[in-house]
């Protein structure tokens, strides 16, 4: 109940805010949030993290993120049936990874494209745009992965 509470939620606020994004920022244009370190930068990403794989063409790319995502649902379904019920904060985490991926996904759906908008940077050097889902699931997979390493995530057996 968790995992879906939480993956609705970042699938809602994700495509929100790119609703906003899409209807009043223009694209390839900036708009100053705290200039010199952050802006709003409106760019469509036919690719995967940092640009990745998007010069590919796209009757090789849209069949790859599909079973890309097929399979991160597995990946994720399985997970959740070893994490206890009172382990909160790693089924918080595995809704934000799931939430964040199922957003990008939409957008791969409906725009063939990820729309990304959040531009930091400092002096000359600007890190790549990226998204509110970008950003759940990066949370979400370094709280897992800071728990495996840690072994604080006590399993069940399956």
């Amino acid at each position: 109940m968790i995992l879906t509470g939480v993956s609705m939620l970042v699938v809602a606020l994700d495509q929100l805010t790119k609703f906003f994004v899409l209807k009043f920022l223009p694209l390839n244009q900036s708009v100053p949030v705290w200039p010199d370190y952050c802006y709003l930068t409106f760019i469509q990403n036919p690719g995967t993290a940092f640009g990745l794989m998007s010069n590919m063409d796209s009757m090789v790319r849209v069949p790859f993120f599909v079973t890309v995502t097929i399979a991160a649902a597995c990946i994720v379904y399985s997970y959740q049936r070893v994490i206890p019920e009172e382990n909160l904060m790693s089924r918080v985490a595995l809704g934000l990874v799931w939430g964040g991926a199922l957003g990008n996904f939409v957008d791969r759906i409906f725009y063939g494209k990820v729309i990304d908008f959040i531009d930091l940077c400092y002096a000359d050097y600007h890190w790549y745009v990226f998204n509110v889902a970008d950003i759940c699931v990066t949370v979400g997979l370094t709280y897992l992965l800071y728990g495996f390493l840690t072994k604080r995530h006590p399993k069940r057996a399956l």
